[in-house]
């Protein structure tokens, strides 16, 4: 688990197998990222957000995001005394980006690219 939170990298191939039952036929993962219970899957298709809630984590909602809904979105690389990357997504229709925050493990420009490859077509 990723230190204070945040988000670190796990195997794509890992996560495919355990969220298989979300994927639409032939969809793959390229990219997954583990924040504490909640998971991001970044697909071919679109950006899932696995959001795990209450005490023991059993109910979970499952939220998913059609690149083409993401107007538009920003990285923030880690600095020397801030030891996490940012990622931000507006969605539209949603004043407000949804934030989540990566060690200083992560590289952030790959999640970038991930995006820019989906989010440009």
């Amino acid at each position: 688990m990723g230190l204070f939170g945040n988000a670190h990298a796990v195997d794509a191939g890992e996560a495919e197998q355990e969220y298989a039952r979300l994927l639409g036929e032939g969809e793959r993962v390229h990219a997954a990222y583990l924040l504490i219970r909640d998971t991001l899957l970044f697909t071919d298709r679109r950006l899932i957000l696995v959001d795990k809630q209450g005490v023991t984590g059993k109910k979970i909602e499952y939220h998913s995001l059609p690149y083409r809904s993401i107007t538009h979105f920003a990285v923030e690389t880690a600095g020397h005394m801030d030891l996490d990357a940012e990622l931000k997504i507006w969605l539209s229709g949603m004043p407000v980006p949804l934030t989540k925050k990566f060690t200083k493990g992560v590289d952030i420009y790959e999640v970038q690219a991930i995006l820019t490859q989906y989010v440009a077509r």
